[in-house]
């Protein structure tokens, strides 16, 4: 596994980005038949799977998943038109509906506030993605028999 070699604080939002993107890769190194992810399951059969990965079957997508997002963390965003070509149209109809609720309100949450909001969500998010990805290398490794 890379060893973090930036003096940053320990929840600061580049450690935990760094932190995320030295295990990702760590799991690609670790990982070197990813079709034996497919059709296998992350949790127990009977564990409820989490709303934000409904979409999510196996340990394959996860993998995928993970390794696309790690791209975006050590790039940066698409260019603006070509991520607006990635978005469906649902996407653009949900984001309507929640633009008029926000209105409904009647309160806009001031900069500051928005920014602590995105801020701390990303910080969870990511921190939840590199305990995904460790947990992608623990299965990956029992299927194979390379325990450590």
């Amino acid at each position: 596994m890379q060893v973090l070699n930036k003096p940053y604080p320990q929840n600061c939002l580049l450690t935990v980005m760094d932190r995320y993107s030295a295990t990702v890769r760590n799991m690609e190194q670790v990982i070197m038949i990813p079709s034996l992810l497919r059709d296998v399951a992350l949790e127990d059969p009977g564990h409820e799977t989490p709303a934000g990965e409904a979409g999510i079957h196996d340990l394959y997508s996860y993998y995928t998943m993970l390794k696309s997002i790690r791209i975006d963390v050590d790039n940066g965003l698409l260019p603006r038109d070509k991520w607006k070509a990635k978005i469906t149209r649902s996407d653009e109809e949900e984001d309507e509906e929640e633009d008029e609720e926000e209105g409904k309100r009647g309160e806009k949450l001031d900069l500051e506030a928005q920014f602590h909001l995105h801020f701390s969500s990303l910080h969870h998010i990511l921190t939840h993605l590199t305990l995904k990805a460790n947990e992608v290398i623990k299965k990956y490794q029992e299927i194979t028999g390379l325990t450590m």
